[in-house]
């Protein structure tokens, strides 16, 4: 059997044990494919070509020599990288001019463990600048576009990971999530996305949003795939201090089924302002395939739930205020040229080294931050995140798993939301999870019947209990089948 892009990472493994094709070939497919494909969609800033060759080579030495059984579980799998993670000898430019040209010195620890696992690696991918938006528009470098419809945004900030797996130019991609920016583009692009609980997975060599909320999970398009990437990234990083000593059969969760699982649903969120019939029937339909599959279905009350965009929209600024200010220009970043004092350096070089978007939130973080005004906002959010954090906990005296939207309607087009405030609304169901910790991942469920437009919905677990929505998961993937490539990008297309 000859490889095909469209293969899952169970799949390539045995294909290259059985010695149907080689790692090379699955690394050349590839880079045909994405020169194909991405002259559409965008989704590559970067390809690491001699990379994924030295990968291949090592891969095809171990099945010639009889050590490939005792590979990583993501040995042979085509992975890529969203903008924001160090990869050593790469441009990681947080798709921002105040970056374009920083090569990183070092690799971060996600990126690390796709390796050592036996990741291919295909190159970096395009993102909002600096994780600061929600339909990837603010990159720098060009907005990437969905598959499904290149009239449509992917989503954000990881809309190039998601995209990239959308249009089978990647097996697997590693995002970031800081307020939604994995699970909103993989239900835009119709892909798993995970979110896991916050410390599951080192968020070392990440560029920092916000350091409190950030977390790194992988886009597939199978549950399965995702397992496996979860097997490969989580476990305790002595160079991350927020990283957990957490060990979690992903892949085995997916065989236990969700007999006598009890699933959670918030009727404040099926009632939320500017939810889309679709969405909410898409939601109901994936409760019911979850109750037939053996799930109870119960409903439990977030009462806090509604405050969590304002309080999000406090604590990202803040945390990305004090971030961002490392890009002064001197120490690395964009410096702008013929300026006589320092003073003026500073200033000129952030004014165009950010994009607008950018500078919008760090003037907000800093005057959240100011004498006078720290009290008045930053506490109270904190204080609120307290709030939700026990309302999750209270919730999951109730159930082990929590369904709900992912987001409040499908991909829309370019240029259709010009309001940042209404922008920030396409996070309304995702921001809690992170404010609390929990862990999160978008499961597609076909297409909605007024877009025609791929409809994900969301599971949300417990802290450090990821193999719970993992379950729920595979039980909702039986239902509805493995995601499909996007139908243009699909071979011989």
């Amino acid at each position: 059997m000859a490889y095909s892009y469209n293969m899952g990472a169970r799949e390539i493994r045995e294909g290259l044990a059985a010695q149907e094709f080689s790692a090379r070939e699955i690394a050349q497919a590839n880079f045909e494919h994405i020169a194909k494909a991405d002259e559409a969609v965008h989704a590559y800033l970067e390809l690491t070509e001699d990379m994924a060759y030295e990968a291949a080579d090592r891969i095809d030495a171990a099945v010639a020599d009889g050590t490939f059984s005792s590979m990583g579980p993501l040995a042979g799998v085509p992975v890529a990288f969203k903008d924001n993670m160090n990869l050593e000898g790469t441009h990681t430019t947080c798709s921002s001019k105040m970056l374009e040209n920083y090569v990183s010195p070092y690799t971060a620890t996600c990126v690390a463990r796709c390796i050592e696992a036996g990741s291919i690696p295909l190159g970096k991918l395009n993102m909002d600048e600096f994780a600061f938006g929600s339909s990837t528009e603010t990159s720098a470098f060009g907005s990437t576009k969905n598959p499904w419809d290149l009239e449509r945004v992917p989503g954000g900030s990881s809309g190039g990971s998601a995209a990239s797996v959308a249009a089978g130019m990647a097996c697997m991609t590693l995002g970031s999530d800081t307020g939604g920016s994995i699970r909103q583009p993989a239900s835009f692009c119709g892909i798993v996305g995970v979110k896991p609980t916050y410390g599951m997975v080192s968020r070392y060599g990440v560029v920092a949003f916000g350091s409190s909320l950030d977390q790194v999970g992988p886009f597939t398009r199978s549950v399965e795939d995702a397992a496996y990437a979860m097997q490969a990234l989580c476990g305790h990083d002595p160079l991350d201090c927020t990283s957990q000593h957490i060990e979690a059969d992903f892949v085995g969760a997916l065989t236990q089924g969700v007999e006598g699982m009890r699933v959670g649903v918030v009727p404040g969120f099926m009632n939320a302002p500017g939810l889309t019939p679709e969405v909410k029937e898409k939601v109901a339909e994936a409760a019911a395939k979850l109750e037939t599959a053996g799930a109870q279905i119960v409903e439990v009350d977030l009462p806090h739930a509604d405050a969590a965009i304002s309080a999000y929209y406090v604590l990202g600024p803040c945390e990305a205020f004090s971030n961002l200010a490392r890009f002064d220009s001197v120490r690395y970043g964009y410096c702008e040229p013929g300026l006589k004092d320092l003073g003026s350096q500073y200033e000129e070089s952030r004014a165009n080294g950010f994009g607008m978007e950018a500078k919008r939130r760090i003037m907000l973080g800093s005057y959240l931050l100011s004498a006078g005004v720290y009290e008045k906002y930053y506490y109270p959010a904190q204080q609120v995140r307290r709030l939700i954090t026990q309302d999750y906990e209270r919730a999951y005296e109730q159930c082990d798993v929590i369904l709900a939207p992912t987001s409040p309607r499908t991909a829309f087009k370019f240029g259709e939301i010009g309001d940042p405030v209404e922008m920030h609304l396409s996070d309304i169901f995702t921001v809690s999870i992170n404010i609390a910790g929990n862990g999160g991942m978008n499961v597609p469920c076909g297409l909605g019947k007024d877009t025609g437009l791929p409809v994900g919905v969301q599971l949300i677990c417990p802290q450090f209990k990821d193999v719970n929505m993992f379950r729920a998961a595979a039980a909702l993937e039986a239902a509805y089948g493995v995601a499909p490539i996007a139908p243009a990008f699909q071979a011989g297309e």
